[in-house]
């Protein structure tokens, strides 16, 4: 299936493999998606992720951080959508929960956090919240 909104959709299943359970998902491939993931393996929220397969077929294999029978992600939030576009300026950039969560940016600079964001000096599109 054909996704508009790839993004949306890699923040999908994985709050749907937490919400079964899981341990690991599979999403198909992007570079937007890769520098997600490495953002959140850096951060802490998952443990690993992998990209696995050939060509056409590859997939990111992520596997999800659990720790005392809980994961580390509780909550995912999609903030730019492909209908309505969010941008914040250097100077406006959210917090999410005071500076427990992440916000997730995308900028000329690349994909990076909130708080990387802050430390160049650039703003962006804003892409996704984690807490």
């Amino acid at each position: 299936m054909v996704s508009s909104d790839v993004i949306s959709d890699m923040l999908t299943r994985i709050r749907n493999a937490i919400n079964a359970k899981h341990l690991t998902v599979d999403i198909p491939v992007s570079k937007m998606k890769v520098s997600i993931a490495q953002i959140l393996k850096d951060e802490g929220y998952i443990a690993n992720y992998e990209i696995i397969g050939e060509g056409v077929q590859q997939n990111i294999h992520i596997t999800l951080k659990n720790e005392n029978a809980s994961y580390v992600i509780s909550g995912l939030k999609r903030i730019s959508k492909p209908g309505l576009r969010v941008y914040a300026d250097a100077n406006n950039l959210p917090k999410v929960l005071n500076g427990l969560g992440i916000a997730i940016i995308s900028t000329n600079k690349g994909v990076m956090t909130d708080k990387q964001a802050r430390e160049q000096r650039v703003g962006g599109e804003v892409l996704a919240y984690i807490w």
